[in-house]
């Protein structure tokens, strides 16, 4: 096991000293250009610095199996423009997937934006009730308590926790409106 992670170690490429000299050379010359051809692609900076240190990354690992070396700079402009157009093509499938799913389906925010709006709202009308319609409401439609169990609690006769229940429903309608 050690002998595999000993050779993943290794550089993918091993350049001589000459042959790195002649890339830094090279490079040097054509990665002003190189930044510029992925710019006119991406659109954004830092989106170009990464597609240029990717494209170098790669001419190092391949500067080695390059046939013709007067030729770096073409070859280099080419690799950027690919992996630019990549990159660009990438992004606009990571835009489009992230518009559906925000089309499909509303934020979280959203929804608790709604939510609590809505909860704020009913609990000024709740508010604005008078406390006989206040108690009766919210033992029966928030609690959940029977008409029973709300004139057991508040020690009224059931018909008149059904004419305030009635008249509460009424209000907070007209309040909410």
């Amino acid at each position: 096991m050690s002998e595999i992670a000993a050779r993943l170690a290794e550089p993918l490429v091993s350049l001589t000293d000459d042959l790195i000299q002649e890339f830094e050379v090279r490079l040097a010359d054509s990665s002003a250009l190189a930044f510029r051809v992925a710019y006119s692609v991406v659109r954004q900076k830092q989106d170009a610095e990464d597609v240029a240190q990717d494209a170098f990354a790669r001419a190092y690992r391949r500067f080695a199996t390059l046939r013709d070396r007067g030729q770096f700079r073409s070859w280099l402009v080419r690799m950027t423009w690919r992996l630019a157009l990549d990159h660009r093509r990438a992004a606009v499938r990571r835009a489009r997937r992230e518009q559906a799913v925000a089309v499909l389906t509303p934020s979280s925010t959203q929804a608790d934006d709604v939510a609590k709006e809505r909860r704020e709202r009913l609990w000024q009308a709740m508010d604005a009730l008078p406390d006989k319609l206040r108690l009766v409401i919210v033992l029966a439609a928030i609690e959940g308590h029977s008409v029973r169990d709300v004139a057991t609690l508040v020690a009224a006769p059931e018909g008149t926790i059904k004419s305030r229940l009635f008249e509460a429903r009424k209000r907070l309608q007209e309040l909410l409106r």
